[in-house]
């Protein structure tokens, strides 16, 4: 929460002309020490605030730095209390809906108005995900090694890492660290991991280069698909791929024609659509698609 509590008290200083510590020390549920700490970090980080003591004093940001008040318009901070609001949803607490109504206690014109835009990054493994994404942040904040069970494509296995960044992508949250294990950085998939424990041991950190997540990169192996669906298909590839994605033919089918990189993925997507579709191509699909439904067959003949 420092971080969170720095930038609320960074925020009230750039919309008030004064504040005292009390004030702020009240505001964010903390002692008075603690925001003298605060202020200090925020010099060390290159924030002209000055301290006035005596009758009528307080903290105050200096007067030539108070013309960046409106570095930021209404609706961007709309923008950024809207992401604020989707980080609640994820870990199913309201930490970042009170850090906003401290905010808006003060004058701000940023915080008026109705929010126009929600996220909403919950899923139906929210609660699981909450406390191991609290756990994670706890372990890269603090620099220490974590160690879980994995369940990968490959097997299950036991293993240590020591975590860098917190990720969401393709609608599903992962950690990328320095897997001990293979000696190399890898992502791991928050819902393939159990049993996760952060251990006591701490890490210096290593140079670390952010993550490659182009999906060619994170689900080798490119598939070029050829296929054609029945019309009553055509909301889902709207939904899924836009209205420009296929061609309707003469006898009111729609060929679609798109790059994949995930052979499952692919096989899974396609059944999803039952007899409405036929792939074309590639010939390895249709072949593992045939085998798959004989095998179904046999188990419901």
């Amino acid at each position: 929460m420092r971080v969170d509590r720095l930038i609320g008290i960074l925020t009230i200083l750039l919309q008030k002309e004064q504040v005292t510590a009390p004030e702020l020390a009240e505001k964010f549920e903390v002692s008075r020490r603690t925001i003298n700490r605060d202020i200090e970090e925020l010099c060390k980080a290159g924030i002209p605030v000055v301290t006035m003591q005596g009758q009528g004093g307080g903290i105050a940001i200096m007067d030539g730095f108070k013309m960046d008040r409106t570095l930021l318009t209404n609706k961007e901070m709309q923008d950024i209390l809207a992401g604020l609001r989707s980080l609640d949803s994820v870990n199913g607490t309201n930490r970042y809906v009170q850090l906003m109504e401290k905010l808006s206690a003060g004058s701000s014109d940023f915080m008026r108005g109705d929010q126009s835009v929600l996220i909403d990054l919950s899923s139906w493994y929210r609660n699981a995900l909450a406390s191991k994404i609290e756990l994670i942040r706890d372990a890269i904040d603090g620099k220490m090694e974590m160690d879980f069970h994995y369940y990968s494509p490959r097997g299950e296995s036991r293993r240590q890492i020591e975590p860098y960044y917190l990720i969401f992508r393709w609608t599903d949250w992962y950690v990328w660290g320095w897997c001990k294990k293979r000696e190399d950085f890898r992502l791991f998939k928050l819902n393939r991991m159990e049993e996760v424990c952060v251990k006591g041991n701490t890490y210096e950190g290593r140079e670390c280069p952010l993550p490659d997540l182009t999906d060619v990169k994170v689900f080798p192996g490119g598939i070029e698909l050829k296929a054609l669906f029945k019309p009553e298909c055509k909301w889902r590839l709207v939904e899924e791929y836009g209205p420009w994605c296929y061609t309707e033919q003469e006898d009111g089918r729609l060929f679609f024609q798109s790059d994949y990189a995930n052979k499952d993925y692919l096989l899974g997507w396609l059944f999803s659509f039952r007899d409405g579709v036929e792939v074309l191509e590639p010939e390895e699909i249709r072949e593992e698609m045939r085998a798959l439904i004989e095998n179904m067959g046999k188990i419901y003949s």
